[in-house]
C-alpha cells in the first residue's frame, strides 16, 4: 500500500496488521525512552489546513518516536494564507525531499488529488466531511482491546452524521472487519442517499436510538458540529440531548459489556452525559492513547518497508 487516502483502501488482512503491530507500539508509550529507530533518516511533514490538536499532535508524536524527522506545517502563517493553491504549496514541499505527507484540508478529496502530484506516500488525516481513516483505525483499536474480535458485534453510531467524516470511515473499515452497524441520527441529520448506500452495505439506520441501545457493544456518540450548522437541524440542544444524547437513563439501558466511544472533542452535556463520558464503560480516554499507536503502524507500514 502506497497510501492511505480511504478505509476502503484496506482489506482485512491488512487493517487486522496494522492493528496488531499497533498493540507492539502501544508499548513504546509505557517505556522510560520512547524511542524506536524504525524510521531514522525519513521525513515527515504534517501539512494541515485545519486546525486540529489530537490528530495532528498524536502525528507528530507517532513520527517522532518513530525516529522521523517531522515539520509541521499550518495554513495560517504559511504561503497558503498569502494565496498559493494547494498543488503549489504541496509540490514545493515535496521537492525537499520528504518521504511522507500528512494531510488535513477542509475540501473531500483534497488528499487523493495530493497522491496523484507527489512520489511521497500520503496519509489523509480528515478530508472535509469525507473520510478520516487513522480515526476509524484507532476507534477499531480501541473496540478490539475492550471486546476481543469484531466479528459479529454490534456497533452503534449516534449523532450528527451528516457532517462527520468519521462516519464514513468507520463505516468501511468496520464492516471489512464483521461487524454489523447501526447509524442513528435524527433525520436532519441523516445523509442525503444514506438509506441506498445502508440497502447496499447492509448496515441498519433508524431515527429511533433507545430501542438500540439495549442489543450493543459499542455506542458511539458524534459531536454535534455546530459550526457547520446553519441552523434548522433541531430545534434546541435541549431537545436533541433528549432524543441523542447519552444521558444518566440511558446509561441504565446500556448492557453492562458495551463500550462509550467518542471521537472528540465533546461537548458535554449535549451529544453525551459526564456521567457517561467518565464511567468506566468509557474507553474515550483509551482512544486518545490508541491514536498514537495507530498512527506509528500506519507510518511503519507506508514508510518502513524500504528504510
Amino acid at each position: 500500500m502506497k497510501h492511505l487516502l480511504s478505509a476502503a483502501d484496506l482489506s482485512k488482512d491488512h487493517a487486522l496488521e496494522i492493528l496488531d503491530t499497533a498493540e507492539q507500539m502501544h508499548d513504546v508509550q509505557h517505556r522510560d525512552v520512547k524511542k524506536l529507530p524504525a524510521l531514522r533518516g525519513r521525513t515527515v511533514v504534517n501539512l494541515f489546513f485545519e486546525d486540529s490538536t489530537r490528530t495532528r499532535s498524536s502525528f507528530e508524536i507517532a513520527g517522532k518516536w518513530l525516529s522521523a524527522d517531522v515539520i509541521n506545517v499550518s495554513a495560517k502563517g504559511s504561503s497558503v494564507s498569502k494565496g498559493e493553491s494547494l498543488r503549489d504549496t504541496v509540490l514545493t514541499v515535496a521537492s525537499m525531499g520528504v518521504d511522507g505527507l500528512v494531510i488535513r484540508h477542509h475540501a473531500s478529496g483534497a488528499p487523493a488529488q495530493v497522491a496523484r502530484w507527489v512520489d511521497a506516500a500520503v496519509v489523509n488525516a480528515g478530508d472535509g466531511t469525507h473520510e478520516h481513516p487513522t480515526q476509524a483505525l484507532l476507534d477499531a483499536y480501541t473496540m478490539r482491546r475492550r471486546l476481543g474480535d469484531l466479528e459479529g458485534k454490534h456497533v452503534a453510531i449516534v449523532g450528527d452524521l451528516t457532517h462527520s467524516r468519521v462516519v464514513r470511515s468507520n463505516l468501511l473499515l468496520l464492516h471489512t472487519l464483521g461487524a454489523h452497524i447501526t447509524l442513528v441520527a435524527p433525520p436532519t441529520l441523516m445523509p442525503s442517499g444514506i438509506a441506498d448506500w445502508a440497502a447496499a452495505e447492509g448496515f441498519a439506520i433508524t431515527n429511533e436510538f433507545d430501542p438500540v441501545l439495549p442489543t450493543v457493544d459499542v455506542a458511539m456518540m458524534l459531536r454535534v458540529q455546530k459550526e457547520r450548522m446553519s441552523g434548522g437541524y433541531f430545534s434546541t440542544p435541549r431537545e436533541y440531548t433528549v432524543g441523542y444524547g447519552l444521558t444518566r437513563d440511558r446509561l441504565r439501558k446500556l448492557p453492562e459489556h458495551a463500550v462509550i466511544c467518542h471521537p472528540g472533542p465533546m461537548n458535554r452535556g449535549l451529544e453525551i452525559a459526564a456521567d457517561a463520558a467518565d464511567e468506566a464503560r468509557s474507553a474515550i480516554l483509551d482512544q486518545v492513547s490508541a491514536g498514537v499507536a495507530v498512527r506509528m503502524s500506519v507510518l511503519y507500514h507506508l514508510l518502513g518497508g524500504n528504510a
